[in-house]
């Protein structure tokens, strides 16, 4: 099986501008390819993992990935997939994102020189002259097709800025700045993107002459894309002190029976004849395919040692209500009110749930438990001596669980 075979066996490609010259640059390793990261946070999050896993998978195969940090589309507004402008952000914060990002993606990137660059268009788009701009690249976009895109569409009903109807053109720029800089050839981006990349590759043609390609990924999960890394509390971040290990295991361990092989197929470098193997899995089987998962995830993420400890602390955790590495919450003095804390504060304070109205809706639900037995009263208390010695297990529904300890 070739390289592109396999990127299609396991559900990764999902359109392509020219089939035949994309499958001799990935099938002998000739490809110089880019995705972009938008620096919107100081962390990546899962919604990035297919397209790191992507990466890795063909820079092994000889290609050479180069990652694209928006530093400079980070400064306007987005379209695609959006219903609301991203908020602005300062140079600076900008800049402490992006050098947390190639941080987190050298796990997977192997950056040392000639193998992957990563590079930030801030470096070209700020210094841009705007009329030169218009005159140079302007001219090779029609307005009308542009609006014919799902992604500006979706924002016409709600008002679509000047800055966000930029982004496309800035967009295709960038990769025209790529292939003339690092002789980057090919672009990847999810399908919701399509639009915009096309753009960048038909620049390229029209402006220089040259051959250039645009190849689309699915949003991992189809439609389930789009909540890719949601929770109740959030995203789920690469970072451990943002997601720890275990809560990153946890998440993948979740993830439902349809959607287990899939993952293992797209985001694992798991034999497919292996996943395939697992494919007639049911029940406690499949239980078991999502404990694979949980683990391939948590090792490529922080590593084997982390990965092992997360496996052990869910088996304790679902054995015997105990885990020594499940997350730990921490509380002081100035969370008690006369030596003591109601259940409410303290779902709220293990992070467990957004607010005490939540909080609330839990224990009235019976979703909540303290040690193994069900909390019923929303006025329930609990003094100091309780969160003494290695503390207590504090569950909301099946699988949210946090060790609470007092300090």
């Amino acid at each position: 099986m070739t390289i592109y075979d396999e990127l299609v066996a396991r559900g990764l490609i999902a359109q392509v501008t020219d089939e035949e010259e994309i499958k001799e640059l990935i099938n002998t390793g000739k490809a110089t390819f880019y995705i972009g990261f938008d620096p919107t946070a100081d962390s990546l999050h899962v919604g990035h993992f297919m397209a790191l896993c992507l990466m890795k998978r063909l820079q092994m195969a000889g290609s050479k990935p180069i990652a694209l940090i928006g530093g400079g589309t980070a400064m306007i507004g987005d379209p695609s997939g959006r219903t609301d402008m991203r908020q602005m952000m300062t140079k600076e914060i900008i800049q402490h994102n992006c050098d947390c990002f190639k941080k987190q993606m050298s796990r997977f990137i192997d950056f040392s020189e000639g193998k992957a660059l990563m590079v930030n268009n801030a470096d070209w788009l700020l210094d841009l002259n705007y009329v030169e701009l218009l005159r140079d690249v302007g001219a090779h976009f029609s307005v009308n097709r542009m609006l014919t895109a799902e992604c500006y569409k979706q924002r016409m009903e709600k008002g679509l800025s000047f800055l966000e109807f930029n982004y496309m053109i800035m967009q295709s720029y960038d990769f025209m700045a790529l292939y003339e800089k690092y002789g980057c050839n090919l672009q990847f981006g999810g399908d919701d993107q399509w639009s915009n990349m096309l753009g960048g590759t038909e620049l390229i043609r029209r402006k220089l002459g040259k051959d250039a390609y645009a190849m689309t990924i699915n949003l991992l999960l189809n439609s389930e894309g789009k909540k890719m890394g949601k929770t109740q509390k959030g995203a789920v971040w690469l970072d451990p002190d943002k997601t720890s290990p275990f809560e990153f295991y946890q998440y993948w361990r979740n993830v439902s029976d349809a959607d287990v092989i899939k993952c293992l197929k797209m985001l694992t470098f798991l034999p497919l004849s292996e996943i395939e193997a697992m494919e007639s899995w049911q029940g406690s089987e499949r239980n078991k395919a999502k404990e694979i998962l949980a683990y391939e995830l948590t090792d490529l993420v922080h590593g084997e040692e982390e990965a092992k400890k997360a496996e052990e602390a869910a088996k304790a955790l679902f054995s015997s209500g105990n885990a020594e590495n499940m997350p730990t919450v921490e509380l002081t003095d100035a969370d008690f009110e006369e030596n003591a804390i109601g259940i409410l504060n303290l779902l709220s304070r293990s992070g467990l749930v957004p607010s005490n109205s939540e909080a609330r809706r839990a224990v009235q639900q019976g979703g909540v438990s303290i040690d193994g037995e069900k909390v019923t009263d929303v006025k329930a208390s609990y003094g100091k001596e309780v969160f003494s010695g290695d503390g207590i297990v504090l569950k909301r529904g099946k699988k949210n669980f946090r060790k609470v300890k007092i300090i």
